[in-house]
């Protein structure tokens, strides 16, 4: 199959998938359903990071160190995009919007506890943002192999669907109906295409950026997993649920590790 149609398919399909996913979660699920999602994006994301992306992208170059840089200034760049609200992930069970059940959406208490100013829009241009470097990151991994680029869609489309739940959550908080949420965070998915394309357009003539880009796509995933997922499965501190995320982490890694095996035979 042809680079840019695995691009286009995986982000079109992946985006349409963890938005019509996260409606069902969020409006016919009970919340508590979020964390098993959480546990299993945390393994496939670092299973992604550490078994496909870096290994693929220290391979395609001679400045090791300066790759690992480009890791380390992504963790930090995440960091700081968060703080200004562009890069904002809402995936804990204990997060401001995880307690508010979407049929409670219309509380006047609920909109007082909960809202702190964080209105739909933002959301919504900050999910946007948040997409298009998504398309950006799986276009520029295909551009490796096969294997790197559906490893990496497969990891996004695992993180992205929690994230499209606190979405979804919020939405409904600031005063949206339901079919609207779903629209809006359909329309926003569709930014991971336009990534994609740019992605195949302008990195197809610049391959020796190729290695830093996935050392981006290697650092975002990183700091989703250890500081917005991980600190959320903390709260549950009971020996069965503990049991039950380490099953899921190691699920997902072993998901990574088997597409792997099947892709590379």
């Amino acid at each position: 199959m042809h680079t840019l149609l695995w691009i286009l398919s995986s982000c079109f399909i992946g985006g349409l998938l963890s938005v019509i996913t996260a409606a069902l979660v969020t409006l016919h699920s009970r919340i508590h359903f979020i964390s098993h999602l959480v546990s299993y994006a945390v393994g496939a994301m670092l299973g992604a990071v550490f078994l496909e992306i870096l290994p693929q992208a220290f391979k395609l170059t001679n400045y090791i160190q300066t790759t690992t840089f480009v890791v380390l200034f992504g963790i930090l760049l995440f960091f700081v995009l968060e703080k200004l609200l562009l890069w904002r992930h809402c995936h804990g069970d204990y997060c401001e919007v995880h307690d508010l059940h979407p049929d409670d959406h219309n509380s006047k208490s609920h909109q007082h506890a909960h809202d702190e100013g964080r209105s739909g829009s933002m959301i919504m241009v900050g999910d946007l943002f948040h997409n298009f470097v998504d398309g950006i990151l799986i276009g520029s991994a295909f551009m490796v192999s096969t294997s790197v680029g559906i490893v990496t869609a497969l990891a996004i489309i695992a993180h992205e669907i929690p994230q499209e739940v606190g979405n979804f959550l919020i939405l409904l908080h600031s005063g949206y109906k339901k079919k609207e949420a779903f629209i809006f965070n359909l329309l926003a998915s569709f930014s991971t295409v336009l990534g994609g394309l740019l992605a195949y357009f302008i990195l197809e003539s610049m391959m020796d950026w190729v290695p830093f880009i996935l050392a981006l796509a290697a650092s975002s995933m990183i700091y989703v997993s250890i500081a917005d997922l991980i600190p959320g499965l903390h709260k549950k501190t009971e020996l069965r649920s503990t049991i039950f995320q380490v099953i899921l982490i190691a699920l997902g890694i072993a998901s990574v590790a088997m597409t792997q095996w099947i892709v590379e035979g």
